[in-house]
């Protein structure tokens, strides 16, 4: 993954439940140039591009949009028949991602021409019997046109050319993926349903977890971790409130291609995380924190969701009294940015402090589609400037005119002001602070944003 991404692109500011997106998963050999694609596609430098083949080593994950609707798009590593380690492992990780995707892009090189690799892939693809759109990439001028023709050979449909460094033919080719891609459901969700999912590295015990929210083998548990496989839902009732949890399905792991479960995580928990209000980042009490829960977790604060943090497996650890607040300050040092988020400590299997989760979920949601009325907010923005000035540069000064909640899920503030650049991240999180102090927002991103005032 690279450092430093937002797997889930730009934020909607918008008031309702995202429906699941669909998958976009490009494929092919080697040095084709699937990350230029993708990078095109998605609109940012995401993958890294380099001449030279085997670069890309993992599936890199993001949203894109066409057409006003939005699909998450997976680049994956190129696909090379033979037994070196890394070459296997990323025809793995290209296995992975063919099962996951609605709808396959293969990409080929239109300078080189059919290769035996190309045919290689052809008979993988052909056997996932999923919807393919083929893209001949490095189609930079209208005299390589007639180079397409060949790859009619691979028996995969009309080519598209491409050309990823022009960002030429993409419009057509989009066309023809969305074609396949499965139509959106009509009418909205029950609004009343608090939807809320699981997400964490694997094996720190969420199908534990959904078994005894829901008091029965909803969902099969194995000591093996990436056991479980496709998002799935569980709806039930508790004290008048309706529920649905947002869980993977039972154990139908093919062989070795789910070894390398860490990789395969993210996009379960992106599918989870597009569907819930609430989303429950659980950790391991005995292995404690690693860097992979950090950024399982940043996909939930980075798509504005609702966020607690449960600490399963709470009842194999040996504790004295400050075992608890030292775990909890371990996990505000190395969450920072979910200083937000709720904390439980629980367990799965004896069901430990499990009846604390309804009432915090139930808070959660609350705050996140909560609305403030503009006098109010106002009255508490200007208080804040009055305390703590808004701050200048280069002798000009912010002056925030008002402010007004333009969204929730999650609440949104947009402020209006003389000059968007002058609101600094510091007096940003300064306001988000005073903020939560006057109306709580436990669990929930607040988001802030600056608009220029039309005089």
């Amino acid at each position: 993954m690279t450092e430093g991404f937002s797997f889930l692109g730009t934020i909607k500011l918008k008031g309702c439940v995202d429906m699941q997106k669909p998958v976009l998963a490009i494929v092919g050999r080697p040095n084709v140039g699937k990350s230029t694609i993708f990078n095109r596609i998605v609109g940012d430098r995401v993958s890294i591009v380099e001449d030279m083949p085997g670069v890309t080593r993992d599936r890199i994950y993001s949203s894109a949009e066409w057409l006003n609707r939005e699909f998450n798009i997976i680049d994956t590593g190129g696909i090379e028949i033979g037994d070196e380690p890394l070459l296997h492992l990323m025809r793995q990780q290209a296995e992975i991602a063919i099962d996951e995707a609605d709808v396959i892009l293969f990409l080929v090189d239109g300078k080189e021409g059919v290769t035996a690799a190309d045919e290689e892939v052809a008979k993988l693809l052909y056997r996932s019997k999923k919807p393919v759109v083929l893209g001949v990439n490095k189609i930079d001028n209208p005299e390589r046109k007639e180079l397409i023709y060949d790859f009619y050979s691979l028996g995969m449909g009309e080519p598209y050319p491409l050309s990823g460094s022009h960002g030429i033919g993409l419009g057509d080719m989009l066309d023809a993926v969305f074609s396949h891609f499965p139509q959106q459901p009509e009418g909205e969700e029950d609004e009343e349903t608090i939807r809320f999912c699981l997400i964490g590295r694997p094996n720190v015990g969420k199908s534990s977890l959904v078994n005894s929210i829901l008091g029965k083998e909803r969902v099969i548990v194995s000591n093996i971790a990436g056991t479980t496989r496709d998002a799935i839902d569980s709806e039930f009732t508790r004290e008048g409130q309706k529920y649905t949890i947002i869980d993977t399905a039972g154990m139908r792991k093919r062989g070795k291609v789910y070894e390398y479960t860490e990789k395969y995580s993210v996009l379960r928990a992106l599918k989870a995380i597009d569907r819930a209000d609430v989303v429950c980042v659980v950790l391991n009490a005995e292995e404690g924190i690693i860097e992979q829960d950090k950024k399982v977790a940043g996909f939930a604060h980075e798509a504005g969701k609702a966020v607690i943090i449960i600490v399963n497996k709470w009842d194999a650890i040996e504790k004295d009294d400050k075992t608890l607040r030292e775990f909890e300050q371990k996990i505000r040092d190395h969450f920072l940015y979910l200083s937000y988020a709720p904390i439980l400590f629980v367990s799965a299997k004896t069901k430990q402090r499990l009846h604390a989760l309804y009432p915090l979920i139930n808070q959660v949601a609350e705050n996140h589609a909560l609305r403030i009325q503009t006098n109010v907010l106002n009255d508490v923005i200007m208080d804040a400037v009055a305390m703590n000035p808004t701050p200048t540069d280069n002798g000009k000064r912010l002056k925030i005119n008002y402010a007004t909640q333009v969204a929730t899920k999650p609440p949104t503030i947009a402020l209006f002001v003389n000059d968007p650049e002058l609101l600094h991240f510091s007096y940003r999180r300064f306001l988000e602070n005073r903020v939560r102090e006057t109306f709580g927002f436990i669990g929930t991103p607040i988001r802030i944003i600056a608009r220029k005032k039309n005089d």
